[in-house]
């Protein structure tokens, strides 16, 4: 029997839309058990969308933890020993507060992971499938992206005090260059070192346009390689039709003990925050002896429950009203009747008069007879 998407929740049917998408790219499912231990994630909390995570003491005495996070999970149980990348997906629930709520939930959750010998084209296919995954959510969204190595690049050409690296970087994510000559002048540094990176913070828009105006700075910092390494990645949307969902964001920031290269985050119409975000972190991956190079995203849904617009005010299309002395064989014929036109029918003696439908029928001895209803 083939699954009617129209049947399902939102989650649900965004579940079933995605899971197909990443399999047709080769990507493979992971599933993971509900707990792991503590240690994994209060050794990378900075790492974790929430630091908040609901511990336990198992009965052999080991401090556990309800998942916040999957893809510390898929870093830790990889085989480090595995040529080639390793592509999978996952579908997973984790626990953690809720950026809607401010309290735990158990949230569902669907990413994927590429680990190991990441190249540029690999990098490319995830970013194609974190825009093909927000398509499947909203027909208005847009994929932002942005490259740490190139704005490290440039930070380092003013600075290589990590204290005010990271005050530099706080002023780029709030995209405030009044305070970046308040920082500079604080420490005695030339003001004029500083244009580069006001130059950077200022660059967004499309690809095309952002890399014409970044060539201004690939002559004074070593940043050409980064940057043809960084339109390689983005020429995969060429043809897609996708080009113009693709927008350059250098003031996006990412922490820098487990991000590198290239960084995203995916935006729909009528959610206030990002649905999807990802990057590459081959320093994580690297701090836990797990590969080269890794890069992948997640989609959250708990976001988009607001967007579930299935409910149209009907719980069923046909409500069909049957007697005691009924045959169960004629209501089942009456039943099929509808059900063969594609509508949904609920069959009962007494019905809930808070439901509400569309068409209203009685089974009579004379055959099935609408009526109205005016609850």
């Amino acid at each position: 029997m083939k699954l009617d998407l129209k049947y399902l929740d939102s989650t649900q049917r965004i579940i079933f839309s995605l899971v197909p998408l990443y399999s047709r790219y080769g990507y493979t499912p992971y599933k993971m058990g509900k707990f792991e231990e503590y240690d994994l994630y209060s050794k990378n909390k900075d790492f974790l969308v929430s630091d908040s995570v609901i511990t336990f003491t198992d009965t052999n005495g080991k401090l556990m933890a309800l998942k916040p996070d999957v893809t510390l999970s898929i870093i830790k149980n990889s085989d480090p020993s595995a040529s080639g990348v390793q592509k999978v997906y996952y579908n997973e629930n984790v626990y953690r507060v809720s950026k809607g709520t401010n309290t735990f939930k158990e949230i569902p959750q669907v990413g994927l992971e590429c680990i190991g010998e990441v190249d540029t084209f690999d990098r490319g296919e995830v970013l194609l499938l974190a825009a093909k995954s927000l398509e499947t959510l909203s027909d208005s969204f847009v994929l932002e992206v942005s490259h740490l190595g190139i704005l490290s690049a440039v930070i380092d050409s003013i600075t290589q005090s990590y204290g005010v690296k990271k005050k530099l970087l706080d002023c780029v994510n709030e995209k405030n260059l009044h305070s970046v000559d308040g920082i500079l002048k604080e420490n005695n540094i030339s003001s004029e070192l500083a244009e580069p990176l006001k130059h950077l913070i200022n660059l967004y828009g499309a690809p095309q346009k952002v890399f014409k105006e970044l060539e201004q700075l690939e002559s004074a910092l070593p940043i050409k390689p980064l940057a043809d390494e960084f339109k390689e990645a983005l020429s995969i949307f060429e043809g897609t039709g996708l080009e113009d969902r693709i927008l350059v964001d250098f003031s996006a920031v990412g922490d820098f003990n487990y991000y590198n290269g290239i960084i995203f985050n995916g935006f729909i119409n009528g959610v206030p925050h990002s649905v999807l975000s990802g990057g590459q972190y081959d320093n994580l991956i690297k701090k836990m002896k797990r590969g080269p190079r890794a890069i992948g995203f997640a989609v959250y849904l708990d976001l988009l429950e607001r967007l579930d617009t299935q409910y149209d005010g009907y719980d069923a299309d046909v409500l069909l009203v049957y007697g005691d002395s009924s045959d169960v064989k004629e209501i089942k014929a009456a039943q099929e009747k509808f059900l063969n036109e594609g509508k949904t029918v609920l069959c009962a003696n007494n019905f809930n008069t808070n439901l509400k439908f569309r068409e209203y029928y009685k089974l009579e001895k004379s055959g099935v007879i609408p009526f109205e209803y005016n609850a």
